[in-house]
This record gives C-alpha cells, structure tokens and sequence, in this order.
C-alpha cells in the first residue's frame, strides 16, 4: 500500500442539497480520473454554461491529476468561495482540497488558512474532518508549529484512525519531540496497516535507531529500501541511514 503525498478526490460531505448539476459534475469528476485533458475542456466549458463552483471544483480535480498543484490550489479555492457565497456546504470539502492541493505545491501558508477555513465551517464530520486535521498538522508543521500540530494529529487519530499516514505523521513528529514511546506506538499502529509502505519503515528505522536499537533499525530500513522504486529518494535516504553502522 502506498501512502498518498496528497489526496485530492473529493469527499462527500453529509446532507447534501441536491443540484440540477450533480450529474454532470460526476460525469466531469469521471473524466477528470482519466483524461485530465479533455476534463478541463469540459470545466471551462461548462463554467461558460454556468456550471458555477462544481465546473471550478471539477477543473481543480484535472490540475490535481496532471500534479498541477498549484492551479489545482487556486481552482478549489475559487469553487470554495463560490460555494460559500451560496451557503452550500460544500464549500467546507472544497476547502480542505485547496489545502491539500497547497501543501502538495509546498505552501504550507495558504494551506493552513485553507484548512482552517474548512474546519471552521463544521460542515466536516467523521474521515472528512480527520483528513483536514491531519493536513492541518502537515501545514502546522512546516511553519515549526509542532505543539498545535500534536493537537491536529491527535484529532485525526480519533476521527481517522483506520488511515495509516496519521499514524505515521504522528509517530514522526512525536520523534521529532524526543517522545520515544510514544513514536513507538504510534509506528506500531502504522505498521498495522501498511507494513508494505516505504515510507512506514523508513520511519521504524528512524525510531528504532534514536532508541539505539541498532538491529530493528537495520531490519526496518532494509525492508524500506526493498520496497522503494530504484533510484527514488528513500533509497538515497536509507543508504545514508545504514551508513552510520559501517564505522562500528
């Protein structure tokens, strides 16, 4: 199981009104899966025809899948405003997309005030809600913010338990905060539930090395360099990581 840098397929708030345009903004969200291309013709298209904020949020959904971020950001975020000058609920999951699409551009700024904006409106519940906590907590820390992010992730962790990437940012930052047993349950949960992931035992090695575990260290980052593409970042990771035994 691979852990996702950024989610943006759109989740479905509950108690939607319905919309005349709810067919069509399905049939462009299909499109927009498959040919991105030909998704953000009909978006604009569309948006001509007055497809309002779901043309806006369907053409976001084209960026996220050509990994356009920052125009995926900018699209989700105009269909957020829309939506809110409508008092559609709506507007809350829009907002959590242009915060994920942000982050994954690497602006951890906007994301943040996106991301607040969608938590604000408490028209997020259950995983909806957890997975904008949990991008909260990335953007929290990126700006060095890790005692408010500890608040987000742990908010997740109740509303998203079963998504292994909460697990395993929280083991990470609370690595970070040399909270060692806590790092170390919160990899175990992680592990749990995606052992086949990289990224997940890149990080047991990490925890498994600060406790001075050297054996677990090694068994988890060479598991992590089977698993990873040839040539990716955590091989060059991993390979920097085992070098820091050979001289024992």
């Amino acid at each position: 199981m691979a852990l996702a840098a950024a989610q943006a397929a759109p989740a479905k708030p509950e108690a939607l009104p319905a919309d005349p345009r709810e067919a069509r903004h399905e049939r462009c969200i299909a499109l927009a899966a498959q040919d991105a291309t030909a998704a953000r013709s009909e978006a604009g298209r569309w948006q001509l025809a007055g497809g309002g904020y779901f043309a806006q949020q369907c053409l976001g959904l084209a960026y996220a899948t050509e990994h356009n971020w920052a125009a995926a950001a900018s699209a989700f975020e105009q269909a957020a405003r829309a939506a809110e000058l409508a008092h559609d609920v709506r507007s809350a999951n829009y907002w959590s997309q242009a915060g994920n699409a942000y982050l994954a551009a690497g602006d951890a700024v906007h994301a943040r005030a996106a991301l607040d904006a969608a938590l604000a409106s408490g028209d997020l519940t259950g995983f909806a809600r957890g997975e904008a906590q949990l991008d909260r907590a990335r953007a929290l820390v990126a700006a060095g913010q890790m005692p408010a992010a500890r608040i987000d992730l742990d908010a997740a962790l109740a509303t998203a338990p079963a998504d292994p990437l909460a697990w395993l940012l929280s083991a990470t930052l609370a690595r970070r905060m040399n909270d060692l047993p806590r790092a170390q349950k919160d990899i175990t949960q992680a592990l749990a539930r995606a052992a086949d992931d990289a990224n997940v035992q890149l990080e047991a090695g990490n925890i498994a090395a600060a406790a001075g575990d050297e054996a677990a260290a090694r068994k988890a980052w060479s598991e992590a360099a089977r698993q990873a593409p040839p040539g990716s970042p955590i091989q060059a990771t991993v390979t920097k990581a085992l070098s820091q035994f050979s001289t024992r």
